[in-house]
C-alpha cells in the first residue's frame, strides 16, 4: 500500500508548497492538518472507537469517533467524510455527507512520542449528529479499530477521568460544552 502524502504547512498553518510521505512528517516534526469528528446520537451519546493494538501511537486506548490526517491537496470536510466512511461504516450503505458536519473550532498541538516520531498538527473539529447510525449496525476497519461504541457524558468523563482515552482535552471540553446545551 502506498503511503499517504500530505501537505507541509509552516507554524502559522500555511501551505508551503511541499508535499512529504506521511513518515517523513513525523520524522522531522513537520506542522501538518488532521482532523477529529465526534459522532453523537439521538441520545446525545458519542461514538468512541477502541484502536487497533497494532496502531503507532495509543494502541488500543479508547478514541474519539474518527480522527485523521488530511491527504496532499483535500479539504477538511472532505477528510472527515473520507475517515468516518473508511474507518466506521454502516451494513446498511450509509455515506456520510459533507453538509452533515458541525464545524466547532480548530487548534494546533506539538507532541513528541519518540526521538523520530514529532506530530506538529492543526486540528479541525467536527460534530457529526446523526439518528441513523447504533453500534450494532456499524463494522469498522480492524486494522484501524478494534471495537466501537456508544456512550452516555458519564462515561466518557470517566474515561478520560482514568486516563483510558486518548488524551485530547481541547476536544472534550468544547465536546461537553455542545452535549450539555441539548
Amino acid at each position: 500500500m502506498k503511503e499517504e502524502l500530505i501537505d507541509v504547512l509552516d507554524e502559522n498553518g500555511v501551505f508551503t508548497s511541499e508535499i512529504l510521505p506521511r513518515s517523513e512528517i513525523h520524522k522531522k516534526g513537520l506542522w501538518h492538518r488532521s482532523i477529529v469528528v465526534a459522532i453523537v446520537n439521538e441520545k446525545n451519546e458519542v461514538l468512541l472507537q477502541q484502536r487497533s493494538s497494532n496502531k503507532e501511537k495509543n494502541a488500543g486506548m479508547w478514541d474519539i469517533s474518527v480522527a485523521g490526517h488530511i491527504s496532499a491537496g483535500q479539504d477538511s470536510l472532505s477528510a472527515a467524510a473520507r475517515e468516518i466512511n473508511e474507518e466506521v461504516s454502516v451494513l446498511l450503505g450509509y455515506r456520510t455527507e459533507i453538509k452533515d458536519f458541525r464545524y466547532m473550532y480548530s487548534f494546533r498541538k506539538e507532541q513528541k512520542f519518540k526521538e523520530d516520531f514529532i506530530e506538529r498538527q492543526f486540528y479541525d473539529f467536527f460534530i457529526l449528529r446523526t439518528s441513523i447510525l447504533d453500534d450494532k449496525t456499524l463494522y469498522f476497519q480492524e486494522s484501524e479499530v478494534q471495537a466501537v461504541k456508544f456512550v452516555e457524558l458519564t462515561e466518557l468523563e470517566k474515561k478520560i477521568e482514568n486516563k483510558e482515552i486518548v488524551e485530547r482535552p481541547e476536544i472534550y471540553e468544547v465536546l461537553m460544552k455542545f452535549l450539555f446545551r441539548f
